[in-house]
């Protein structure tokens, strides 16, 4: 299992915790799916600013919270990696069936709108 334990067992969102090369912490909720060895997946649009902080820095923090981002567990250090191919497929597969049928609905705007995706990788530090 992972460094974070059952922290993210049945939460819906995590909030994550990302840095601006001025240093500043910068906190977003989102979805997220953990798959059976406890690494969690994160799905965004490729031109938001996590990523591009993320491609910066992949130092970040993680913790449990509410839609709104209201904290509800302990913070964790995690190690944030964009990634490609078969592991992109595994972690939009896992988010998918989480958060079926709303994430098909939001996948049709994907469609129409064409914007990339791109899927994060969740790591303890």
């Amino acid at each position: 299992m992972s460094g974070w334990g059952a922290s993210f067992d049945g939460k819906q969102y995590l909030n994550l915790e990302t840095v601006r090369r001025s240093g500043q912490a910068v906190r977003t909720p989102v979805w997220f799916a953990a798959a059976p060895d406890g690494t969690l997946y994160v799905y965004t649009i490729a031109r938001t600013g996590k990523v591009k902080r993320i491609r910066h820095t992949p130092l970040a923090r993680i913790a449990p919270c509410d839609f709104r981002g209201n904290v509800t567990g302990p913070w964790f250090d995690a190690t944030a990696t964009l990634v490609t191919g078969p592991d992109f497929d595994f972690g939009m597969g896992l988010i998918d069936r989480k958060y079926r049928p709303l994430k098909w609905l939001l996948d049709l705007g994907f469609l129409v709108t064409r914007r990339s995706r791109v899927v994060i990788r969740l790591s303890p530090r």
